[in-house]
């Protein structure tokens, strides 16, 4: 499973579970604390109206004095009130009082007159001097349809209680309220958690995208691609750039250790091509001198190797600086034709001793390609080097330069014997050479390798490949 996903589900879980906790909150303390507050209302009701009719218990006119007139014409009241957009026409109290027995001697709704609600919990605990309230369900078969009842007692002059006044209201009042209250809570519990859960998945995929960077970074590290650090902020930046410090001193390393290893290597056989030829130039005390022409062959072996050392040491040196940069630095329009004509100017000389017919087809008015000027004139000067090297005496080269799509690209085609089908896959291997059709010296074995390199650095590649009519055809290819 993917580090984003992973992310993002813990903060999904996360954000479940904080709904959760959020509708259990609403069930166990927004219901009850509303219940709560209208039965504080009850309690301050049921104490006013014990009061209100104390006067008319006392007197014995309970049933038929004011009191009774003005709470039976409540009944009948239009209250016309507008609560939180509920409309409210009527009130819906019911108001009962008893005896000291728990007899009821007034009842607001006319039905209980005479029952005895001594066994009552706010009768029975009113009476008693304390704090009386019950919820009663109206319908054995409905217990969620319940009448809150609070008392309130009614006292003499010396403060003993007489009689009872319950306040009774259904609970079902109050239910439109809290339905209200519950949709609007869900749903912006549920915006809540929306948006939650879209900073969660911006959030995870920043993650994964900035350590999908780095992976990948990593991979093409690896793999020894060309690679630059992913640009990205915070520890994430830091932590690219420090993978690219340790690269960097890693390939530093290594690289001094390849490169001394494979030219100690390479450098063996012209050392002991000098070396035997001085010691046979090295005449012994009292032997026959060595004849001209055999004394002036060994010193042209000694001077032809050192000529190839020094030529693989500026190569290795050429290519070590392409190989080690991981981008251009400073990349500038550039003139692909021109830049042919200056490689064929600086090449005319070897073109010449090798009497090679040079033709030229380049499409006009193609746009600048930006790369490095010089590294893109030494790339094709190694192409036509070879092509001049590979080329029969008198043989044709031609030199194309042509739009490829998106890419531009130089092909240099020759009439020589072709690539051997062994070496088609070795030709860009650092210090491989196929021996020259003249019977020359191999070359360096970096040139190849060195226009590689190259063309990897303009975003493009390198081809050689055997013509169907005989010769070879070499290819730079660079974005343009």
């Amino acid at each position: 499973m993917r580090i984003g996903l992973r992310i993002f589900l813990g903060y999904f879980l996360i954000v479940a579970v904080a709904a959760l906790l959020l509708a259990r909150v609403f069930v166990a303390e927004v219901k009850p604390g509303v219940r709560q507050a209208m039965e504080d209302t009850l309690v301050d009701t049921a104490n006013v109206l014990a009061e209100l009719a104390t006067d008319d218990f006392v007197a014995g006119r309970i049933n038929q004095g004011d009191f009774a007139k003005r709470v039976r014409a409540l009944g009948q009241r239009d209250v016309g009130a507008a609560i939180w957009g509920f409309r409210k026409r009527a009130a819906n109290y019911r108001v009962y009082i008893t005896d000291a027995r728990g007899i009821v001697v007034f009842d607001s709704s006319g039905q209980d007159v005479g029952q005895d609600y001594s066994r009552w919990n706010d009768v029975y605990l009113t009476l008693r001097g304390r704090y009386g309230a019950r919820s009663s369900a109206t319908d054995p078969g409905h217990p969620e349809n319940t009448i809150m009842h609070v008392a309130a007692p009614i006292r003499a002059d010396n403060g003993q209680v007489i009689g009872s006044l319950t306040v009774a209201k259904p609970n079902s009042a109050i239910a439109p309220f809290i339905a209200r209250s519950q949709t609007v809570v869900t749903r912006w519990g549920f915006v809540l958690m929306g948006a939650a859960l879209a900073i969660g998945l911006g959030v995870s995929w920043w993650l994964s995208r900035q350590i999908g960077l780095l992976r990948r970074y990593a991979h093409a590290v690896t793999a020894g691609d060309r690679a630059t650090p992913p640009r990205a902020a915070g520890e994430f930046g830091e932590l690219g750039r420090a993978l690219e410090t340790m690269r960097t001193r890693l390939e530093g390393k290594q690289y001094v250790e390849q490169y001394v290893h494979t030219l100690t290597h390479e450098m063996k056989s012209p050392l002991a091509a000098i070396r035997g030829s001085a010691e046979l130039l090295e005449s012994p005390p009292g032997d026959a001198p060595m004849p001209d022409a055999d004394r002036a062959r060994f010193a042209a072996s000694i001077r032809g190797q050192a000529e190839r050392l020094a030529q693989m040491i500026d190569k290795l040196l050429a290519l070590a600086a392409v190989e080690h940069r991981q981008r251009l630095e400073r990349p500038e329009p550039v003139a692909l034709a021109a830049i042919v004509r200056e490689a064929l100017e600086q090449c005319s000389q070897r073109l010449d001793r090798s009497g090679a017919k040079l033709l030229l087809d380049l499409e006009p008015n193609l746009p600048p390609v930006r790369g490095d000027a010089f590294l893109l004139r030494q790339a094709l000067i190694n192409l036509i080097d070879n092509a001049a090297d590979f080329s029969p005496r008198g043989g044709e080269i031609v030199l194309r330069l042509q739009r490829d799509g998106e890419y531009q690209r130089v092909d240099i085609s020759d009439r020589g014997p072709g690539i051997p089908d062994y070496a088609l896959s070795r030709v860009f291997e650092r210090f491989y050479s196929l021996p020259r059709p003249s019977g020359g010296s191999r070359s360096s074995g970096l040139g190849l390798c060195f226009v590689a390199e190259v063309a990897s650095l303009h975003g493009g590649e390198t081809e050689l490949v055997n013509r169907e009519e005989g010769g070879a055809r070499a290819s730079l290819i660079v974005r343009g």
